[in-house]
């Protein structure tokens, strides 16, 4: 029993653990790592030592790169087909050994900082039962990679700890992808959906009462005060307020309803601690508006997706000529004129 609790203090509980899946694909390449790593401020002693935290916007920055470097559009979905699921950690430990599905669930919206500090997950129960994401402390509209491993992952656990080859009624995703869905549909089912308010998936409500095939009591009293002195350790990480006005505002903008007020509302603010808080951060809400359909405008132009008139309307635009003139005044170049050359 000893030397069980003694592995037991040895599993990880820490972050990184999709960059370190994205180091392995881009060696099996023979791709170099460490200009990507130093451009993501990343190093290959924090890959390297299973015990590093890293931090997730640079584990987001570095999927990017990773994902360009290999070609693959796919890289964070096809990444979470590959590992044994237990390399996730302690986290896996205590979802296999919870009695059923909801037990599971709600564990894992517990302690999922414990091994990514950006990301929030709330057990959805009652008519529905499921588990939606919400980034905490960095923009969601800058990822596509780490939330689809995650969703990914969410499926592939719920199938290892049930024993069953369960389905999803519903996978909603924040981020748009007009394309390669195919592979996705094969895992996720057909009701998927990418540009939606939220991210969550939705199974039917009886599989909350599903019995885990690996329930172990004993084993998971043990894991949950592990986690609980890990949690209660673990130093949080401060919030960005402009993260979490860039993900209030991202899924307003197509619908024109991105304002500073309505986005006030939605944080539970007035309208003058709204602005308050920004400009502690040297910011404005014009100027973070700005900034941010230029980073997404950026984005949706390099994925080679979406059509001119169909990224002007993500970004609010009611007309094309106005997102034009605005990219130009940006960049210095209109946005077709990025697209050929990028293509190029």
């Amino acid at each position: 029993m000893d030397d069980d609790l003694n592995q037991l203090g040895r599993l990880p509980t820490s972050s990184g653990t999709i960059t370190r899946l994205a180091c392995d694909r881009l060696r099996a390449n023979g791709l170099a790592i460490e200009p990507l790593l130093r451009q993501a401020n990343l190093t290959l002693a924090q890959v390297q030592d299973a015990g590093a935290r890293i931090n997730v916007r640079d584990q987001i920055k570095f999927l990017n790169l990773a994902a360009a470097s290999l070609n693959d559009d796919l890289l964070g979905f096809h990444l979470a087909l590959e590992p044994d699921l237990r390399q996730i950690g302690l986290l896996y430990y205590v979802l296999a050994s919870s009695e059923t599905m909801l037990e599971a669930f709600r564990r894992a919206a517990r302690y999922t900082s414990l091994v990514n500090d950006g990301i929030v997950q709330t057990s959805i129960e009652g008519s529905d039962f499921g588990m939606a994401l919400r980034y905490v402390g960095v923009a969601r509209h800058l990822d596509t990679h780490q939330i689809e491993f995650w969703m990914t992952v969410l499926v592939r656990v719920s199938r290892q700890i049930s024993g069953l080859r369960l389905f999803p009624s519903r996978i909603r995703f924040a981020h748009q992808r007009k394309a390669n869905t195919e592979e996705f549909a094969e895992l996720f089912g057909d009701s998927l959906e990418f540009g939606a308010l939220a991210d969550d998936a939705i199974f039917a409500p009886t599989v909350a009462q599903l019995p885990v095939a690996s329930a172990d009591p004993y084993l998971n009293r043990i894991l949950l005060a592990y986690c609980d002195d890990a949690l209660a350790n673990r130093r949080s990480a401060g919030t960005s307020f402009r993260s979490s006005v860039e993900n209030a505002v991202v899924p307003l903008l197509p619908h024109g309803k991105a304002r500073a007020d309505e986005i006030a509302r939605q944080l539970g603010t007035s309208s003058r601690t709204f602005a308050r808080r920004l400009s502690s951060e040297g910011l404005t809400f014009s100027e973070l508006l700005e900034s941010l359909r230029h980073d997404l405008a950026r984005r949706y132009l390099a994925e080679g997706e979406l059509s001119v008139s169909q990224i002007a309307w993500l970004l609010g635009y009611q007309e094309v000529g106005a997102f034009s003139r605005a990219f130009k005044r940006w960049s210095g170049e209109t946005p077709r004129d990025m697209r050929t050359k990028q293509r190029a």
